[in-house]
């Protein structure tokens, strides 16, 4: 039929009149009896008794109206042979996906059908089928779910609470509570009741991904309609931690997508209840914050009895512990904690630290009281910094995302994570700090640079703290400053196949203009001191290259020399007798005074050696610089390849250059790994264009 279809659609005949040719070829009313809807692409002509669904020229299908279809399967579930009752169940678990089924079928009150229907039957198979059924008419909004009856609720949490029996059965079960607990607050009550939190840790604990899954989305559903007074039962970690790391997190199969957006948001809802202290600004008539913050400066030092000191001495004391601890405000402390965020959360960290790891603790404060003061690292700034760090890394305070999926296996394995991840991560502020000898100007690149650490490690997903601990502290800022060059370079495409193909082919070009740089040098010429055996540096001398690179001029010069003429040098060598050229304490003179000479003296030496090799000039280079210079340029002039860190700096320095100027044009533009292929030649080459025709 689709054949054709087609075949009348060939002769460019209107629609209508195609229409009418397939309606007469199948004995159906004409077109002009369809009432026509639009969607999707999709035409369907719709009659009392039929539906006709046409896309892009090709029928899709030939059905029942829905009007009909609806009266048939309602009449079908109703009947008193089993099987027909079966399969007009199955059949409308296919078809209430369809909107306009779904109004006729309701519109006849087909789901309060099938509410009694589960409230009455005990058939597995028909049960399955009437509950799909159900939960797709239900999905189009077309009635409340307020409606429904105790009973059915008590019947549908009944299949949850039950003991793995039908998966399926269990699944849509699930499926019709979660709608129901987001839909309004008096279902989510009468649910909350029925199912226990037991039950839904027990479905968290089969193998079968889809039970977990639904078992999960319902979990979130009760945790999200909660008020706070109830959502603590939802969010208490403890109890569901270990079943989520075990059969979920851990499991031999990968986490899917869904289920993955549920885990965020158990972790951003339960991360959240720590926003309330982190918008609250510490309060400095609260003589219980009070007491923290001289409880933190008392875990710190040990101080004399505040009773045995007067009222003038007890604060100046006070004061000066306090900016050792690093409060900026020494008098008033508690005005550092004002800001929102991380307000009081800061305090909260600082104290769990202070009193969880106290050895740590005085070792980080009293490390930094001894360091110079420019050098110290300030604990209580540094502690409110990375508060606010954590805030921002672990999202707290923001809702969670509809499509968030960005988890922490760490979350699910640790009880306070706040406040671990704190500890932590305090001591390695301290450790970078040290790392970069940083001082009081550093602190916002020391924090940069910490929050780089913490990202990059929880990216990673450590599942234990034990192992965020280690790879956090195996990822130094040397570690970090390579990530960041490494990234930078493919950032700029500088390390992308096509890019390194043209380096290579650049390189000769760049090296050769390095060449002429060093013989131009050469030619301008060096002054050198000479080092006698009792190491005086009581003489001056001057070497240079001939302008036609073939002859070597040297001889003794006076201090206030400038750049003495080639001629005013007595001495020469031609070029075409250097045999050799001697570094470090391969030098004559460096084997001379074996013993007697320092490294710095060492790293500037170099010789050249001619004729039969007994003879040599000996250098000793003012700077490292200019030992780069002659002992390249002399490298050239013997047919060798320059070696120095300083060629292979400029190098690098011209490589990048020029690939950043030819690549101009190419911003924004990526560039594929392979070439792309060239097409064939055309089979000739007789090409023609028409000039007769003038162009408009």
């Amino acid at each position: 039929s689709t054949g054709s279809f087609f075949q009348l659609l060939e002769h460019k005949k209107p629609l209508s009149a195609v229409i009418k040719e397939v309606c007469d070829g199948w004995n159906l009313p004409g077109p002009e009896n369809y009432a026509l809807q639009y969607a999707d692409g999709v035409q369907t002509y719709i009659t009392e008794s039929n539906r006709l669904d046409i896309k892009n020229g090709c029928i899709l299908r030939l059905t029942k109206a829905p009007g009909r279809c609806a009266e048939d399967l309602f009449r079908g579930i109703q009947s008193s042979d089993s099987g027909v009752r079966c399969d007009s169940l199955k059949e409308l678990a296919s078809v209430s996906t369809d909107v306009t089924f779904a109004q006729e079928f309701i519109s006849r009150d087909g789901h309060l059908l099938l509410v009694k229907i589960v409230e009455d039957s005990h058939d597995n198979v028909i049960m399955t089928h009437t509950l799909t059924g159900f939960m797709e008419l239900m999905d189009h909004g077309i009635v409340s779910w307020e409606n429904l009856s105790t009973v059915f609720i008590k019947k549908i949490a009944s299949f949850v609470n039950a003991k793995p029996t039908d998966a399926s059965i269990q699944q849509v079960s699930l499926d019709i509570l979660e709608s129901m607990v987001l839909s309004s607050h008096s279902l989510f009550l009468q649910v909350k009741q029925e199912v226990t939190m037991e039950r839904l840790i027990a479905h968290l604990q089969v193998t079968n991904q889809q039970i977990q899954t639904k078992a999960m989305a319902l979990l979130m559903a009760l945790l999200q309609t909660a008020g706070d007074s109830d959502r603590q039962v939802y969010v208490n970690k403890e109890m569901i931690a270990v079943y989520l790391l075990q059969n979920i997190i851990h499991s031999s199969g990968s986490v899917q997508d869904e289920m993955a957006h549920y885990l965020y948001v158990l972790q951003s809802v339960t991360l959240n209840h720590l926003e309330p202290r982190m918008r609250t600004p510490l309060d400095c008539y609260s003589q219980e914050q009070r007491d923290i913050l001289h409880g933190l400066r008392q875990a710190a030092f040990e101080t004399e009895s505040d009773n045995s000191l007067s009222n003038e001495r007890r604060r100046s004391l006070c004061a000066k512990e306090f900016k050792k601890l690093g409060f900026s405000n020494n008098s008033n402390p508690g005005q550092d904690l004002v800001r929102t965020p991380p307000g009081l959360l800061a305090l909260d960290t600082m104290f769990y630290f202070a009193s969880r790891y106290p050895d740590a603790y005085s070792r980080f404060v009293l490390e930094n009281s001894s360091r110079e003061d420019k050098h110290e690292c300030p604990f209580a700034r540094s502690s409110i910094q990375l508060t606010l760090i954590l805030c921002e890394i672990l999202r707290i305070g923001e809702p969670p995302s509809e499509t968030g999926s960005d988890y922490h296996p760490i979350f699910f394995s640790q009880d306070r994570l706040m406040e671990e991840l704190f500890c932590v991560c305090i001591q390695l502020l301290n450790k970078t700090w040290k790392e970069m000898r940083a001082t009081q100007e550093d602190f916002d690149k020391v924090m940069q640079v910490v929050r780089e650490q913490i990202t990059r490690t929880l990216s990673s997903k450590p599942t234990s703290l034990e192992l965020f601990k280690n790879k956090v502290n195996v990822l130094n800022y040397s570690e970090i400053l390579k990530l960041r060059q490494t990234e930078r370079l493919h950032q700029e495409e500088t390390l992308a196949p096509p890019v390194l193909e043209l380096k290579e082919r650049l390189k000769p070009e760049l090296l050769e203009l390095i060449r002429q740089q060093r013989l131009n040098r050469l030619c301008q010429g060096t002054m050198f001191r000479k080092i006698s055996s009792r190491r005086r540096q009581d003489k001056l001398w001057y070497c240079r290259l001939s302008p036609n690179h073939k002859m070597l001029h040297y001889g003794d010069v006076e201090e206030d020399t400038d750049s003495p003429a080639i001629e005013t040098l007595q001495e020469k060598i031609p070029i075409a007798d250097i045999k050799g050229l001697l570094t470090g304490k391969d030098c004559p003179h460096m084997k001379e005074n074996k013993g007697k000479q320092n490294k710095e003296v060492l790293d500037l030496a170099f010789s050249i050696t001619y004729d039969v090799e007994e003879y040599s000039l000996n250098f000793i280079a003012p700077s490292r610089t200019d030992f780069c210079l002659w002992t390249d340029g002399l490298s050239v002039l013997l047919g060798r390849e320059m070696s120095s860190e300083s060629m292979r700096s400029e190098l690098e320095i011209l490589l990048s250059m020029e690939i950043k100027l030819r690549l101009l044009d190419l911003e924004n533009v990526p560039i594929p790994d392979s070439a792309p292929v060239v097409p064939k030649p055309p089979s000739n080459y007789n090409f023609c264009y028409d000039f007769s025709q003038t162009e408009q």
